[in-house]
């Protein structure tokens, strides 16, 4: 008989598998943190998963998986489906408030222990990095060697993923195709991941089989509930797109219109300047050139005078005969002699 599996991104299925089963939230935490060789965990303990907030009329934050290792750390996993702002806000929060919670008055600072948020989110946010796998920590703005340690917000970006993506954690590879590629429409698992013991007992725990009427009924409504939170998601970012474009579009017309009034005044301007001034030149040019023919013609009658007086005065004609002959006065006839 073929066996039948539900998704194990599904709230009841991952709290199932990763909040019953310490040995398999300790080779997810494992494969999935930042642990340098010699850090690893080696056991766990669950703790509460209700964070309560110090003001009590603020609701309760809760995570999917809790739980603290031998040495003090604390360890908060959630599994997200529909990636909001509001989540990472709440991730902070949580991380913030575990970590804080670890001391009462009478203790002292030095024994606070680092709080590791695993967040395995099964949405794009990062639309512009093309890596899946997300790392935060306290790091020097100039000197990334220089590092406040303390909380670690780790964010894995499902739909990203693809095996060939990684090549060095063989375990993460396997969780990430365990999230990845087992649902309710599987009907052949890959050897590999029946191959592994902890692969092997997270698919035993995600067979329908395993599961009452109840908590099928709770599971439908789960997907029921990521269905319409999409669909309200996908709507209200359509609608603020479309807001936001015609918003955009408005201030563009506007602020192009501005541009184009400003440019307009200053090509205008400028055309008006370089007419002018050509125009200038022109009726310049022209009204030299008549200016300068009256003035030519002018001196050329006066040089005519001059000599026509002076050649009769030559010849022997007296002031009064020449006066007649050019049709000047008298006095006229002096300036030219």
């Amino acid at each position: 008989m073929t066996k039948r599996y539900l998704d194990p991104k599904a709230d009841l299925t991952f709290k199932k598998v990763f909040g019953e089963h310490p040995d398999l939230v300790i080779s997810l935490l494992n494969a999935l943190l930042p642990l340098s060789k010699g850090e690893e965990i080696e056991s766990i303990e669950y703790l509460s998963p209700e964070l309560v907030p110090e003001n009590p009329l603020r609701k309760f934050s809760i995570v999917d998986v809790r739980c603290k290792d031998n040495r003090g750390r604390q360890f908060l996993v959630e599994m997200q489906m529909v990636w909001s702002r509001e989540f990472e806000q709440r991730v902070m929060f949580n991380s913030a408030k575990a970590y804080v919670r670890q001391l009462n008055s009478k203790e002292e600072y030095h024994l606070i222990e680092p709080v590791y948020s695993l967040n395995i989110v099964n949405d794009i946010f990062e639309k512009d990095i093309p890596e899946y796998y997300h790392y935060y920590r306290m790091v020097h703005e100039k000197y990334s060697n220089k590092v406040i340690e303390g909380l670690h917000l780790v964010f894995v970006e499902l739909p990203k993923f693809t095996p060939q993506t990684i090549s060095e954690k063989k375990m993460q590879v396997l969780w990430l195709r365990y999230l990845t590629e087992i649902e309710e429409c599987t009907k052949e698992v890959a050897q590999e991941l029946l191959d592994n013991p902890e692969i092997s007992k997270a698919l035993t725990v995600v067979e329908e089989s395993a599961y009452t009427e109840a908590q099928m009924a709770a599971y439908d409504k789960f997907w029921d509930i990521i269905r319409t939170e999409r669909t309200y998601y996908n709507s209200a970012r359509r609608d603020g797109f479309k807001e936001g474009h015609d918003a955009g579009l408005e201030a563009g017309y506007k602020k192009g219109e501005e541009k184009g009034i400003k440019e307009g005044i200053e090509k205008g301007r400028k055309e008006g300047i370089e007419k002018g001034i050509k125009e200038g030149i022109e009726k310049g040019i022209k009204e030299g050139i008549e200016k300068g023919i009256q003035e030519g013609i002018k001196e050329g009658l006066e040089k005519e005078k001059h000599e026509t007086i002076n050649r009769l005065k030559s010849k022997g004609f007296d002031i009064a005969t020449i006066a007649i002959a050019t049709d000047l006065s008298e006095e006229e006839v002096m300036r030219y002699i």
